[in-house]
């Protein structure tokens, strides 16, 4: 008898046409569940994983060599392509994250069956752009869940390839697919006579970022304007935008139309000492320049860095490499050509940081600079230190600029506004909550009481904040592990719900936890010892915050200075009319900045409050006005916040040294910062009618304590 027929045999109480079907329907549901978790297992695979896939080898020395069969005609691009039309975006969104997964194509090197090479090597840049995107989150070894692919073939500078054996190249790329989806970087484009604004390579439908575009080239929201690279722009670097200039106007360009140097000679004979006008010296050394009558020797790029305004013309090409220099050396561009495309011109507001003359109207050139104020000097070249900074003073930066324009142009929704392309964070004012221009009044506010052990004192809050209209919910943050709470029959009897939390650690950020006990926008925080507070004064503190929900709403309110002495930043508790932080001991925040403290803020800070026990309101301060760049808001007059049944040694405050350590934590957080975010402003909310000699019936706010 043979073992399969052992294993198999059926009861002899069941037809044996039953039994092979159900064995047959079985292996059908195992073949199924094995096909499922294969698919489910393959589409899992992340841009973090290597299964199947390696990460590209960097050592371009022993890239393999491919002989293309044959190459091809040299075509133009596909003039027509538009975001819409020629980039498939069902490729994207594949890997479950919200940002473009970016293929890149193993190093290679390609020869025309005569030995032509496509490109002679990898340039220095080209190799920096390469690494940029490897070493990005962009970056995925999977092409099969790739939104874009980048070639590892430089064509940054036109002059440099096979035109010919370059096309063949790209077309034999096993996902070119006529260049959906692919990305071609270069700076130097076209080659003479012609001096096209484009590279001249058969690219289909593949989009090029690249210098130089005009607007007869360019195709909108679909090309990507670069800037022309110049590696010697560090040496232009210049920190201090205050340096006083020696010169007003200077061109340095090499290379210049004769009639825009004509032009330049003729305004600088009728304007003595505003121009200082460069070409190249008779031993020619793009690091040197000579001013054009004397012949005096200058050193370029530093000579930048003594002017005001520095004048781009057009040369061989759009792109100039002057236009990086002279931001290098925060010195004001002024840009003297007709069609051009600046670069990132999507995002970036050029009127921001450069002045634009056109070509024909040269000779009104010191008539436009000498409307611009000195106060718009100063705008324009913070602006032209932020601009150079963020986006330009590397490759690595001005690769990572456009895989993020591309990024905001996949995922509109998802895409960063104005402000930030534009501004520093330090200069917004931005609300980052997604609420009316005034809070609904209806949800109310949950208070959270922050207390130790100050049982009594902690009752009579309970009862006070309890008369409070707006208030939903009481929330307890028991902060002694030592002690249990009182039972909840020793509570105070009041008819708002009351909930007790029990800590792990006694630390001061316990009070930011964002719990889900709380169902409201608003919360009071508040400690247990502040129960000079009405009624009152509450609720309209909680009116103020609908205003401004974003802000930091409440009562106690402290200040900051420089010390000149030390050196330093100092907490200042003197009653002043100007206030830069309110104190969470009695405040009003959206929960949002419960959330951003414990999980967002740096935990530099968030360590040190908890090991010291001190200064989470200065942190929370710190927090709100470092995303909002505005200032908290004081209200009432109300300035005296001591507990009167509470003796010293129970108050955090009473330490003697508790001031000092307070400076310590401004100053200490201003270096963690990397600024000084706190906004100070002279203002106070007081209620309509406030000591007004009207009814009391009349007002709505009766009981505001003075200070």
């Amino acid at each position: 008898m043979k073992l399969s027929f052992l294993l198999f045999r059926p009861p002899h109480n069941i037809n044996l046409a039953v039994y092979k079907t159900f064995f047959i329907i079985l292996f059908i549901i195992l073949v199924i569940s094995t096909l499922s978790a294969l698919s489910v297992y393959y589409s899992g695979i992340s841009r973090d994983e290597n299964y199947h896939f390696s990460r590209i080898d960097l050592n371009i020395h022993n890239a393999p060599k491919v002989e293309l069969p044959s190459s091809v005609e040299t075509k133009r691009r596909n003039e027509n392509c538009t975001h819409w039309d020629c980039f498939n975006i069902y490729k994207c969104g594949h890997t479950g994250h919200d940002r473009i997964a970016v293929y890149v194509y193993p190093f290679k090197q390609y020869f025309s069956k005569d030995g032509v090479p496509a490109v002679s090597s990898v340039s220095k840049e080209y190799f920096e752009l390469i690494k940029a995107v490897v070493n990005s989150n962009y970056y995925t070894v999977n092409p099969l869940e790739a939104c874009l692919f980048l070639t590892t073939i430089d064509t940054l500078n036109q002059e440099r390839l096979n035109l010919n054996v370059t096309s063949a190249a790209l077309h034999s790329l096993p996902y070119w697919n006529g260049g959906e989806n692919h990305i071609i970087f270069n700076m130097i484009p076209g080659s003479p006579p012609d001096m096209s604004t484009v590279i001249e390579l058969d690219i289909g439908k593949a989009l090029v970022a690249g210098a130089g575009f005009d607007t007869y080239s360019f195709r909108t929201n679909f090309d990507i304007s670069l800037p022309l690279f110049s590696p010697l722009a560090k040496v232009a670097v210049l920190n201090d935008i205050s340096k006083k200039r020696n010169w007003y106007i200077t061109s340095s360009q090499l290379g210049i139309d004769p009639y825009y140097l004509d032009e330049l000679q003729k305004l600088s004979y009728q304007h003595e000492n505003l121009f200082l006008i460069l070409d190249a010296c008779h031993n020619h050394n793009y690091t040197s320049r000579c001013e054009i009558n004397s012949g005096k020797l200058y050193s370029y790029p530093k000579i930048l860095r003594d002017s005001t305004f520095c004048l781009i013309f057009r040369g061989e090409r759009m792109g100039q490499f002057a236009l990086l220099e002279a931001m290098a050396a925060n010195c004001i561009p002024v840009v003297v050509m007709n069609s051009v495309v600046m670069p990132f011109n999507s995002v970036i507001d050029w009127k921001r940081a450069v002045i634009f003359v056109m070509e024909d109207y040269l000779n009104t050139l010191i008539k436009v600079l000498s409307k611009v104020s000195e106060k718009r000097i100063n705008e324009m070249r913070k602006n032209i230190k932020f601009l150079y900074n963020k986006y330009f003073s590397n490759m690595k930066k001005i690769t990572l600029t456009t895989l993020s324009i591309l990024q905001d142009r996949i995922y509109p929704h998802w895409c960063k506004m104005y402000d930030d392309w534009n501004i520093p964070s330090y200069e917004r004012n931005k609300n980052p909550l997604f609420m009316p221009h005034t809070a609904p009044k209806s949800h109310g506010f949950t208070a959270v009481i922050l207390t130790y052990d100050r049982v009594e004192s902690l009752f009579t809050l309970i009862r006070r904040l309890s008369k409070v209209p707006s208030l939903m919910k009481i929330l307890v943050v028991w902060n002694n592990q030592k002690k249990h709470p009182p039972a909840f029959s020793e509570f105070p009897k009041v008819q708002k719900p009351v909930k007790v939390i029990k800590t792990r650690a006694n630390k001061l950020s316990n009070r930011f936890i964002p719990y889900k006990e709380i169902e409201t926008e608003a919360i009071l925080h508040i400690d247990d010892d502040i129960v000079m507070l009405t009624a009152d004064e509450l609720e309209f503190g909680f009116e103020v915050w609908r205003e401004f929900p974003d802000r930091i709403v409440g009562f106690p309110s402290r200040t900051h200075i420089w010390n000149n002495v030390t050196k330093s930043w100092k907490y200042e508790s003197e009653w002043t009319n100007e206030i830069s932080m309110v104190l969470t001991g009695a405040a009003f925040l959206h929960k949002y900045w419960s959330y951003m403290y414990t999980k967002k803020l740096t935990p530099e800070v968030r360590d040190w409050v908890d090991e010291n026990m001190n200064c989470e309101d200065i942190a929370m301060n710190f927090l709100v006005a470092n995303i909002t760049n505005q200032p908290p808001i004081k209200v009432t007059p109300k300035k005296k916040f001591k507990c009167p049944e509470c003796t010293n040694n129970e108050m955090l405050s009473a330490d003697i040294g508790h001031m000092v350590e307070r400076s310590q934590c401004v100053d200490r957080f201003a270096k963690i910062f990397e600024r000084m975010p706190l906004q100070s402003v002279e203002f106070r909310a007081d209620p309509v009618l406030f000591k007004d000699p009207f009814p009391e019936k009349l007002k709505r706010f009766n009981d505001i304590g003075s200070l």
